[in-house]
């Protein structure tokens, strides 16, 4: 037999059963006791271990502080405030948009605060209503297959299964998705009806932010109108008051010991010195470079395949996954802002939330160098949104660099229009906005403060863990292009990794913080379940790693249902990414069909949608009469849309269904996650 440690106990005969001696008595007395000490010591530490988790805090915040930081409703009392902005945020939009609404709420008389969904107990959102003229606001964004943001996903549980009683509480609600997705704000949505179930008042009506066209535009719009909305129904006015009230204050850190600055950790100090597993969006797992080769055969484009090595990090992944890759802004344009205002990049400093109660202390890791946090820590090749323009009017010392920032920070027709062409149109960054407006000098701590944060970049891991436990393998396009300006603007996380090539000598390799995102889309569960696979260019990403995992179980001598695959590119002689591999998958049976399109090879151009409208019979002969599965993974702006019009076509045609049933059949079939679509815009 075994014990609980699962080591195997001998068990004795006995043949005489003589009287309990002394010295029994005593053996058992210490071996109860050893346990007693054992168990109990053990119970303590792993108690302590859960109760004291490594975080970085200022050192005025006491432990009885940071006990109470899931009660938002004690800190909005405690400091007078009326008004707490949620933010469900998967890259920092959300939280952005937070944060620009708290802070113009004074203008209103109504003192606000950001809150994350995760830190709080949502369930004091029943207490609201003790606080007198009290609103929350909740910019949610919706991600993937109509999922909530991680931060969001407690609470979004919390709406589903709860039914607190939330009368008296007053909201309103923005959310932030985009249209090329077919679950446009889901999460948002279903947010704003579950709060009116639940008795809630809303305030103002929900705000819908595409991100396809300009949602900068869609949150002011609505922002104007929330706020004459509150104003009605509080029976308050506009104090009028414009100011740029800075949301942190520079502290001089040349002081502080070098062990205590920050280099590009993502949380904890010396994070990548010693790393901690379990590895998250928190704690990233710095990963070395195993492979990085080029895909293309010939052209102007790049095409790469790299291999993080993951072996030895406890890491696991299953196949259709995502992986986070941590990328670094280019020294040439972190240089050009230290030229452009004349700073110091390398002086070290930090920025202290003004606001006490917070419980966001810093805008990033600090204390840093400025160099670190326009490196690692800030989005320095984006579009600005309009509150930068406005915060930068101060900074401008030609009245026609002047004028030109107050028209693009207005809400006017005109206004609208020049942001639009000047910034989105040309593309401009923040240092091409430095460049060309030469007398805007901003105080370089609160260009740091404005900037985003620069965000991971997610990829879709090619490979599957059957095969490659040690791996994680991703295929992506290296990303440069020209703007309406004649400058050329490179890809953050893609031309970091073009430079990332490993060596064969023993110098060290190099290496980049990845972490793993899990995904909804999955093999189905049976080997045996026939599977249809549409992902044109670097689409075929995760289907690599499904086919993969299916060939290895062919390989076990288990049976393996049908495998067809719809993949397109530019030219054969090109852009034919991992041909050999697949040929050979063809040739052994595990891959039944590969359906090629190759769309400038012939003067008519072909794309898989039309190979797909010529299938029809084998569509629908797997996903309606073998109840197969399919999967698309690409552009969601054209292509995907494209597939989806296609399959509820096949669906009524073949299924002799009408437009209704053949959609309500395809929505069945995403419901059971038999029609999955792993897509980006």
């Amino acid at each position: 037999m075994e014990n609980s440690e699962g080591v195997k106990i001998e068990s004795t005969v006995v043949t005489e059963e003589p009287l309990i001696s002394a010295l029994d008595i005593a053996l058992f007395v210490v071996i109860i006791t050893v346990a007693y000490f054992w168990y109990f010591k053990r119970d303590k530490q792993s108690s302590s271990s859960e109760k004291k988790p490594y975080t970085i805090q200022p050192s005025s915040l006491s432990s009885i502080e940071q006990t109470s930081n899931s009660s938002f409703i004690k800190k909005l009392k405690s400091t007078g405030r009326s008004l707490v902005v949620f933010y469900g945020s998967q890259t920092g939009t959300a939280e952005e948009f937070a944060g620009r609404i708290a802070k113009e709420g004074a203008r209103y008389k109504m003192k606000g605060m950001v809150a994350d969904p995760e830190e709080c107990d949502m369930a004091d959102l029943v207490e609201m209503k003790e606080i007198q003229k009290s609103l929350a606001i909740f910019c949610i964004a919706t991600y993937g297959e109509g999922d909530p943001t991680d931060n969001a996903m407690d609470f979004y549980e919390w709406l589903q299964n709860g039914d607190a009683d939330l009368e008296g509480l007053n909201y309103a609600v923005f959310g932030l998705g985009n249209k090329t997705y077919e679950h446009y704000n889901e999460i948002a949505i279903y947010i704003d009806q579950r709060l009116e179930e639940l008795g809630a008042t809303r305030v103002h009506e929900i705000g819908l932010g595409d991100d396809d066209a300009n949602i900068e535009d869609d949150f002011v719009s609505w922002k104007e109108k929330l706020w004459e909305s509150v104003c009605s129904h509080y029976g308050i006015e506009e104090t009028g008051e414009e100011s740029n009230i800075r949301q942190y204050k520079l502290v001089d850190c040349s002081e502080v010991l070098p062990e205590r600055i920050f280099s590009g950790e993502i949380s904890r100090l010396k994070s990548y010195e010693n790393q901690r597993f379990p590895f998250d969006v928190k704690n990233p797992y710095l990963s070395k470079i195993a492979v990085n080769r080029e895909l293309h055969k010939s052209g102007d484009r790049s095409c790469m395949h790299i291999e993080f090595d993951i072996d030895g990090s406890k890491m696991r992944y299953d196949t259709g996954d995502h992986v986070a890759v941590y990328p670094k802004n280019s020294s040439e344009l972190v240089d050009k802002i230290g030229e452009l205002l004349n700073a110091d990049l390398d002086a070290v400093f930090s920025l202290l939330n003004t606001d006490e109660e917070s419980s966001k202390k810093h805008p990033f890791p600090c204390p840093c160098t400025y160099r670190t946090a326009l490196t690692y820590y800030l989005d320095i090749t984006s579009n600005p949104r309009t509150h930068i323009m406005k915060e930068l009017i101060e900074y401008a010392s030609d009245p026609k660099d002047q004028e030109k920032l107050k028209l693009m920070a207005s809400s006017t027709p005109e206004g609208k229009k020049e942001f639009h062409e000047w910034i989105l149109r040309d593309n401009r960054n923040i240092v091409h906005i430095l460049e060309d407006l030469p007398s805007v000098k901003p105080d370089l701590d609160h260009l740091c403060e404005l900037l985003p944060r620069l965000q991971c970049r997610y990829y879709s891991i090619s490979s599957s863990p059957k095969v490659y436990p040690k791996s994680i393998h991703i295929t992506a396009v290296l990303v440069n292009y020209t703007t309406p300006t004649n400058r050329v603007n490179k890809g953050v996380a893609t031309n970091l990794l073009a430079q990332l090539i490993p060596t064969n000598d023993e110098l060290p390799q190099p290496t980049i913080p990845i972490y793993i995102r899990r995904s909804q889309s999955r093999l189905p569960p049976k080997s045996q379940t026939p599977i249809i696979m549409i992902g044109p260019g670097t689409g075929l990403a995760p289907f690599r790693g499904f086919i993969q995992e299916r060939d290895y179980a062919r390989k076990e001598g288990r049976e393996i249902g049908e495998m067809v695959l719809y993949f397109g590119c530019r030219k054969k002689d090109e852009d034919f990414i991992y041909e050999n591999e697949l040929q050979e998958y063809v040739a052994n049976g595990t891959l039944t069909k590969l359906h090629l399109a190759f769309s400038r090879d012939q003067p008519e151009k072909k794309y898989v949608t039309h190979l797909l409208e010529q299938n029809a019979d084998e569509l629908w002969n797997i996903i309606g009469e073998k109840s197969g599965h399919l999967y698309v993974c690409g552009d969601a702006r054209s292509m995907a849309k494209d597939v989806h019009s296609i399959i509820v076509k096949v669906v009524m045609e073949k299924g002799q269904m009408t437009n209704s049933q053949a959609l309500n059949y395809v929505k069945k079939m995403e419901q059971q996650k038999r029609y999955s679509a792993d897509v980006w815009s």
